[in-house]
């Protein structure tokens, strides 16, 4: 089973080389879908570098959001098989056979990674900790599911799973919504500890406190609002 990379890009010049290297070196079949969001600080120019045979490499002329990055990333999928992935170096592409696993051998249609399952990660803010905690114990109590790491950058899906949903998405709110959409579905949730290296503010950390505020939001909208995606 061949497996799509999405990576959102924004503002990442330092660390894209890298995370694209270590994509490439999983050996996995895959394709890699890199979409820039309308960088400023020089990705853009270092992902035009980028040859097309090695991946799929699309532009917002400005910054809509990680989730309409995403959102544009789908549309051009082949595999059978979906992982998003940060273009930050937090989490380690390394998991990708990890957590296609359950995928591939069919007990499984979509895998959350977990950060929390996985006790020698390093939490670097206590506040980031806490707050996915608290995200994931709200996703639990409204939708009756079991899950320990909301907000973590890896989700896996299969591509009908995740192109069958009808994503609103714009910014970081990708997470919550796809989340909400899911168990309301009553797909199950299979998490997988993952490797995480946190990295600080200052080396480009884009999340804050108001992104939680609004994850909350979307939970909540999507359990008791009209929205017909089941």
């Amino acid at each position: 089973m061949k497996l799509s990379v999405i990576m959102p890009v924004y503002n990442e010049r330092t660390t894209i080389a890298e995370i694209v290297r270590r994509v490439l070196a999983v050996e996995l079949p895959k394709e890699l879908i890199i979409v820039d969001d309308g960088s400023t600080d020089g990705t853009r120019e270092l992902l035009r570098q980028i040859p097309a045979e090695v991946a799929t490499v699309l532009f917002h002329e400005r910054n809509l959001g990680k989730g309409a990055a995403i959102r544009t990333a789908l549309e051009r999928v082949t595999g059978e098989i979906v992982i998003i992935q940060d273009a930050d170096l937090e989490c380690d592409p390394n998991d990708y056979p990890a957590l296609v696993r359950p995928i591939v051998e069919g007990t499984a249609s979509v895998v959350f990674g977990s950060r929390v399952l996985r006790p020698d990660n390093p939490r670097l803010y206590l506040s980031f900790y806490l707050g996915g905690r608290l995200l994931s114990l709200i996703a639990n109590l409204l939708y009756g599911i079991r899950i320990t790491d909301e907000p973590c950058c890896y989700k896996v899906f299969r591509r009908e799973v995740i192109k069958g949903l009808s994503l609103e998405c714009r910014r970081f709110e990708f997470d919550p919504e796809v989340t909400a959409k899911i168990a309301r579905r009553g797909i199950p949730i299979y998490e997988v500890p993952i490797r995480y290296t946190p990295r600080t503010i200052a080396e480009g950390k884009k999340m804050s406190w108001t992104d939680g505020l609004y994850a909350v939001w979307i939970l909540v909208k999507y359990r008791f609002g009209r929205d017909q995606d089941r």
